[in-house]
């Protein structure tokens, strides 16, 4: 058993998604995060085992690696695309309740800001690191995550902003929301956003890479 989630996380750790996907090339022509997975939940093993014993520690192997600028931006969105060829396998287990997700995560770009790539790999480390993530998208406004944030009680919010224009959008979504849900917990990210910034909005959290993100989340979980 433990030897194909070895295999699992080695497939999310290096990008390799499906057998037919060339990337890396020497692990071509091999079965990929996804077959193995599908192979796995097959065999009897759990989805929970899956997550924690092959995608979650993969995942975090991956972002360590970011965060020490070991690998960049294109191959961290290989290693999410093969976890999401994992999770396309587990996820239904979440909606019968065979395995446990730690929290639900709401993430969006703020108001007037149209970038995704830094919102979406935080995303992706999120949900590999064993959360719901709800992902709102792009110039997203406070209403927004007001009403996706009563829809899901208990919920964190991440707020991205790449343009120093759209700080001022960032700080408003923070000051609305803690005005009108006190207790909600928000991390904030983005290129311009600093740890002073975030003190000065009021939010509750900053990191400058999504493996910060994904330790602060489950900091809260525990």
């Amino acid at each position: 058993m433990d030897t194909i989630l070895n295999e699992i996380a080695k497939c999310v750790e290096f990008g390799k998604i499906d057998k037919a996907s060339p990337y890396p090339p020497d692990m071509k022509g091999q079965e990929g995060a996804d077959e193995l997975t599908k192979a796995a939940i097959e065999k009897g093993i759990k989805p929970d085992e899956i997550l924690e014993k092959g995608l979650i520690p993969a995942m975090e192997l991956v972002g360590n690696k970011f965060s020490r600028n070991e690998i960049f931006v294109p191959e961290m969105l290989m290693s999410a695309k093969a976890m999401g060829g994992a999770m396309k396998h587990i996820k239904p287990f979440f909606s019968s309740g065979e395995a446990v997700r730690k929290g639900i995560f709401i993430i969006g770009t703020v108001t007037g800001d149209l970038h995704d790539i830094g919102k979406n790999l935080v995303a992706m480390m999120v949900e590999g690191g064993g959360w719901e993530v709800i992902d709102l998208g792009v110039d997203v406004k406070t209403e927004k995550f007001l009403e996706a944030v009563k829809d899901h009680p208990g919920s964190v919010v991440g707020l991205s902003a790449l343009l120093t224009t759209t700080m001022q959008s960032m700080g408003s979504t923070v000051k609305d929301l803690k005005e009108q849900i006190p207790e909600l917990k928000i991390l904030i990210g983005g290129a311009p956003v600093t740890d002073d910034f975030r003190k000065m909005i009021n939010a509750d959290f900053y990191s400058p890479d999504p493996q910060g993100a994904v330790e602060y989340l489950n900091s809260l979980s525990n």
